[in-house]
């Protein structure tokens, strides 16, 4: 199979398990969003702290040194004009807290600060992206 179908393969099981889901941070949010794409990729990501609450995510986020720091340890940076359909990036979020979405092509999807529904974005604010 050729990288660009595997990738498509990857990102339509992602977007099958999280497209209807409103953000709940015991079962779907974006660092569960972008680990079950990445396991979804054949890569094998750390296990996430256990959380329930913005406020437990916040903590394991300062814990694990964010979402950042994590994809650091395994994945190569790439500029974000760069990114292929299924790659991984962080916008900046509200509060200091990082917010990862997923490349689908000109636009990203994840959750938006002002709605707990899953959307397509313009990524405007992209501090880093990796490839996945």
């Amino acid at each position: 199979m050729n990288e660009l179908e595997r990738r498509r393969v990857a990102l339509e099981r992602t977007l099958l398990k999280f497209r209807n889901k409103k953000l709940d941070y015991c079962t779907a949010d974006c660092a569960r969003l972008i680990r079950y794409h990445l396991l979804q990729m054949g890569h094998k990501p750390p296990a996430l702290p256990r959380y329930r609450s913005a406020i437990g995510a916040a903590r394991a986020m300062k814990q694990t040194g964010g979402i950042s720091a994590v994809l650091d340890s395994f994945l190569p940076r790439i500029p974000y004009a760069r990114m292929l359909p299924g790659d991984v990036a962080i916008l900046e979020g509200t509060d200091g807290m990082e917010c990862g979405v997923i490349c689908v092509g000109h636009k990203v999807i994840g959750w938006h600060q002002d709605s707990d529904e899953m959307v397509n974005l313009i990524p405007l604010d992209v501090v880093a992206a990796w490839r996945v």
